[in-house]
């Protein structure tokens, strides 16, 4: 199965407070001159979260699959990041 199959069984309910934010701006532009374009967090995302526009991180959370490789990829800690508010967040779907 294919990762993009594999997105499409979860569910996710928004919630309007973000659950990721970048802690200092300034820490991805000295990630992006030392470790190029795309930095580790938007190479390990499986689900788009992060984009690189006009020299700044871009986070889009709603996407996020709650997988948390974004904050072990990120070479300086900069990425805080906790679980949405309860009964929020990714939910999964069989069938």
């Amino acid at each position: 199965m294919r990762i993009e199959e594999k997105l499409y069984t979860l569910r996710y309910k928004k919630d309007e407070k973000p659950h990721l934010a970048i802690i200092n701006p300034s820490e991805c532009l000295k990630c992006a001159e030392v470790n190029g374009v795309p930095q580790p967090c938007i190479a390990v995302c499986p689900a788009n979260v992060y984009s690189w526009i006009n020299d700044k991180i871009v986070v889009a959370y709603e996407n996020c699959v709650e997988c948390g490789a974004c904050r072990i990829a990120c070479p300086y800690t900069n990425i805080l990041w906790k679980y949405p508010r309860y009964g929020l967040g990714i939910a999964l779907r069989y069938g």
